[in-house]
């Protein structure tokens, strides 16, 4: 259900392929790797209940792929990512606070 309609629908297409591109094509297997603008954007997007249908014009074996990779990141303990080195403190007190 829209709640927000969109005025320009061009803007909404590139953040899905930006999400798409960054759980498929630019994966990095560790989030304090990845774009922090996206990793956000992704846990945001999950949050929103909308992450499933950015994923859904994807081939079944893209969909699976794309799942697993959120599913990883979903997992993680934003408490202990937020301890490591380089870490950036602010984007997992946020991850923490959406994801509990």
């Amino acid at each position: 259900m829209t709640t927000h309609p969109l005025t320009n629908n061009n803007i909404k297409q590139r953040l899905i392929k930006k999400v798409q591109e960054a759980v498929l094509d630019k994966w990095v297997n560790d989030p304090h790797r990845m774009d922090k603008r996206l990793l956000a954007l992704i846990f945001l997007a999950h949050s929103s209940d909308v992450l499933e249908n950015a994923f859904a014009p994807l081939l079944d074996d893209q969909y699976d792929l794309a799942m697993k990779r959120v599913r990883q990141l979903l997992e993680l303990e934003p408490e202990g990512e937020s301890m490591k080195a380089n870490a950036n403190e602010l984007l997992w007190a946020v991850v923490a606070a959406f994801t509990k």
